[in-house]
């Protein structure tokens, strides 16, 4: 049986659409497509339109870059008739989105750098909103990616642009298809597979069209469940995972108390890295819009979750969201009689706020007269984060206090039964205070839809206990004493193998690293080390570093654990004191002399002198290692190492760390929480999450990663031993040589399609020693191919891409064209 051609593909997709309710038209250039937009926006908008009152139109639709004309589609617009008169247009109705006009067409041709002919396309009102490109089975899907990635340098903001209106792609090859934002800048990562409510997948691209093509999924996809984020300027569509979450909870808020008086919250169980900051803000952004419900409060419970959610918020709406800096500013914006610090008055009926200052602002006497009038309105409340701050008195007070309100929680790490009772939480689960789990999507699932990566763990370090008859090899774990755990020794042993291997793990630093320790003291002496190796020029590493400064920072019942009610000291993060700290520690000390450090190595001017002064050096730090991705280039800028004991290890995400080295014990919550911070996909070069422990947490591993997914998911979240890349190493080593024996017999490949089985060949070898590198056993001895014969064959495979680049340049079609050469696995370290 020969294989489908694309073409063949194409014409059974048009065929599905068209008994879907799609009108199939015909359009051969943009000529057509303008001509078709003119009739279709006069039968949306029920008007009839001159010839220059549609120039009017044409003129207003072809400014702005992508991401302005993503909001031009949403909004009504004004124009001025020939008599005189406004006329309103309106080219998309979100609000009642399935009250579009919808046709499909095929094979459009643009001109621009070059001629291009797209797939299928959907138009919306007229407007092509949706883009599909397919290529015949067997090809690659990225090539499909790759192809849309050329149209847009190409063809799609040629003339007057409106194919700049699209707002998803898709891209199929019959068995595969996946869909994705139009963001010209992303990469491959970015493209998602569309799942069912428990997250199995619809590739075949016969359902995909059933369920996600259908014309009022579609529509309110792109009216509800596409985000536009302001920093970034970009639109962002949402994962499957994440519309079912907010549509779970958009349906109990609109049940209020119809459901029974059990049965009204709920929380959404998505793993650590998965996008909850997004997920949340969608479902606040949809019920602040429900006029029944009077606010909505986003809650978060520690000062730097408040700062970052509040960036991350205005992130996706600008200005939509104002940091609450005392408590009586809370009180004001629940009041609505809040005014920004230009005394402009601000209502909003979305709030972001820390637990700490809610729990003041109803429990303090002088805000309850202000307060009263909000104990009876329609509340609803999200949590993020919700295993953290929801199990003390505090969940009480404003469950109690707000009569009329719903409660919703978000969690990577929820309490369950079986981890209940080992904290300090007593038996309460995270069911028992928000109800039942309205979705879910663990760990497994987040790393087989690749949204984060898998964990490569090392254990590091062996003790031997002297015995009369022999030396016996103990595990650190069984030998867990702060004498030792402590010791000069051991501390200078793990600084030393940090330096010899830190390139290695961060690709010559190209990522940031976190060392997190058991306590301050251990603390102390890991910085003193680090810096006095950098002063005696044993490594040129930036090493930075926080921790609590309070009195009596020390618990003496510290096991090193995070714990959830006491990881963290809320006083150091009161923005807004008045007045200076006035108890001094020798931790305060010494946390000032290594500010001190910092604002030499950085020319920058904090201090501990107040809490105002703290947390901007808190977020100093934060925004050195989560802006890394968008400066690379800024080299004395980075940190290569931040040291802490609790802080950033919940909470806290740059997509350029990825390496934890951990010389604490962790367990449950706390420990896939602080491996976390690793795992968040980036580009090629992030192949894994590394974690580098200096004691034998491989139990406490997979008990937390049994629990937070289940009993096999152990292979699945964590890397393959070194071996076993090894021997993936020799496989795709025989199917390179099987197509080109020697270096040389590159130069004889016959045709483009021999060329583009090599270019596939070396890259699979790539891939491997990729991961390969960031072992530390790492041996160009242990594989089939020498590191210069690799340099050789790699100098063949980038004449072929720069054989690519001429063919462009000329207008040469070439099979080689769709193929993704994966450059950032062999850009130069520096």
């Amino acid at each position: 049986m020969s294989t489908q051609p694309e073409s063949a593909l194409e014409e059974q997709l048009m065929a599905q659409l068209q008994k879907m309710g799609y009108e199939r038209v015909v359009i051969r250039n943009e000529q057509d497509l303008v001509s078709n937009l003119k009739t279709q926006l006069e039968k949306h908008n029920n008007v009839s339109l001159s010839a220059s009152e549609f120039a009017q139109i044409i003129n207003r639709l072809s400014s702005g870059p992508i991401f302005e004309k993503a909001k031009t589609l949403r909004a009504p617009h004004h124009f001025t008739r020939d008599n005189g008169d406004s006329l309103y247009i309106e080219f998309f109705n979100t609000a009642f989105w399935c009250q579009n006009q919808y046709q499909v067409t095929s094979q459009v041709t643009q001109e621009g750098t070059y001629k291009n002919r797209y797939d299928v396309t959907i138009l919306v009102n007229g407007l092509p909103l949706v883009q599909i490109e397919l290529k015949r089975r067997g090809m690659e899907l990225k090539e499909a990616f790759n192809q849309i990635n050329r149209y847009q340098k190409h063809s799609f903001g040629s003339s007057v642009a409106l194919f700049q209106y699209v707002q998803l792609f898709v891209i199929s090859t019959g068995v595969d298809t996946k869909y994705f934002a139009n963001n010209p800048h992303q990469s491959f990562l970015q493209t998602f597979f569309w799942t069912d409510a428990a997250n199995r997948r619809i590739t075949n691209l016969t359902e995909f069209a059933d369920v996600f093509l259908e014309r009022c999924h579609l529509s309110k996809m792109m009216a509800q469940y596409i985000v536009l984020n302001e920093t970034h300027k970009i639109p962002m569509v949402m994962r499957p995972y994440q519309y079912y979450a907010v549509e779970a909870i958009i349906e109990r808020v609109k049940a209020g108390h119809a459901l029974s008086p059990n049965a009204l919250n709920g929380y959404i169980w998505h793993t650590t890295g998965s996008g909850k900051t997004l997920t949340s803000f969608k479902a606040s952004q949809i019920i602040m819009a429900m006029p029944q419900v009077h606010k909505v409060v986003f809650v978060v419970d520690r000062k730097d979750l408040d700062y970052q959610t509040i960036q991350e918020f205005n992130a996706f709406s600008e200005g939509s969201i104002d940091g609450t800096d005392h408590t009586a500013n809370l009180v004001a914006q629940f009041t609505d009689t809040y005014k920004d610090k230009k005394n402009v008055p601000k209502v909003s009926k979305l709030i972001v706020t820390t637990i700490q200052k809610l729990d003041n602002a109803i429990k303090k006497l002088k805000h309850e007269s202000k307060m009263a009038a909000l104990k009876d309105k329609r509340m609803v409340f999200i949590f993020d984060e919700c295993h953290r701050s929801q199990f003390g008195d505090t969940h009480k007070r404003i469950k109690a206090y707000f009569s009329n309100a719903q409660m919703f929680g978000f969690t990577g790490t929820p309490i369950l039964a079986e981890n209940a009772a080992k904290t300090n939480l007593g038996k309460k689960t995270t069911k028992d205070l928000f109800d039942e789990c309205l979705h879910k999507y663990v760990i497994t699932d987040a790393i087989r839809d690749q949204n984060v990566l898998k964990f490569s763990v090392e254990y590091v370090g062996k003790y031997k206990r002297k015995d009369t008859a022999n030396e016996i090899d103990i595990n650190v774990e069984d030998i867990d004493r702060e004498e030792v755990m402590q010791s000069p020794q051991r501390i200078e042993k793990i600084v030393d193998y940090i330096v010899a291997n830190h390139n290695a793990k961060t690709r010559e630093r190209d990522f940031s690293a976190i060392l997190c320790v058991d306590s301050i003291k251990s603390l102390i002496q890991y910085y003193d080390l680090f810096k006095a190796k950098k002063e005696q020029g044993k490594h040129e590493l930036n090493v930075a570093t926080i921790f609590s400064y309070g009195p009596n920072p020390d618990d003496p019942d510290a096991d090193g654990f995070i714990h959830l009610d006491r990881d963290f000291d809320y006083q150091d993060f009161n923005v807004v004191a008045e007045k200076p700290a006035t108890y001094h520690t020798p931790f305060r000390e010494k946390l000032d002399a290594y500010i001190a450090d910092y604002n030499a190595l950085y020319n920058t001017q904090f201090s501990t002198k107040d809490s105002d002064s703290f947390y901007k050096y808190y977020n100093d730090l934060s925004k050195k290692l989560k802006y890394r991705e968008r400066h690379p280039e800024n080299l004395n800028d980075r940190i290569d190492i931040l040291l802490v004991v609790n802080m950033f290890l919940t909470g806290f995400d740059a997509k350029k760390v990825n390496t934890l080295y951990v010389d604490k014990n962790l367990q449950y919550h706390g420990l896939i929480q602080a491996f976390s911070r690793t795992n968040r996909i980036l580009n090629d070069r992030k192949s894994q999450g590394n974690i580098v422990a200096f004691r034998y947490l491989k139990e406490r591993t997979d008990e937390a990663i049994t629990l937070y997914s289940n009993k096999d998911a152990i292979e699945v979240v964590i890397m393959k031993p070194y071996k076993d890349y090894t021997a993936e190493m020799e496989k795709a080593y025989e199917k390179l040589v099987h197509i080109t024996p020697t270096v040389d017999s590159v130069n004889d490949l016959q045709s483009e399609d021999d060329e583009f089985e090599f270019v596939k060949a070396f890259r699979d070898i790539m891939r491997v020693k990729n991961v390969l590198a960031s072992f530390a056993d790492f041996d160009w001895e242990d594989l089939p191919i020498d590191e210069q014969t690799f340099e050789d064959y790699k100098s063949k495979y980038l004449n072929l891409y720069d054989k690519v680049k001429r063919d462009r340049a000329t207008d040469k079609v070439s099979i080689l064209d769709e193929v993704d050469f994966e450059l950032e696995l062999i850009r130069r370290d520096e």
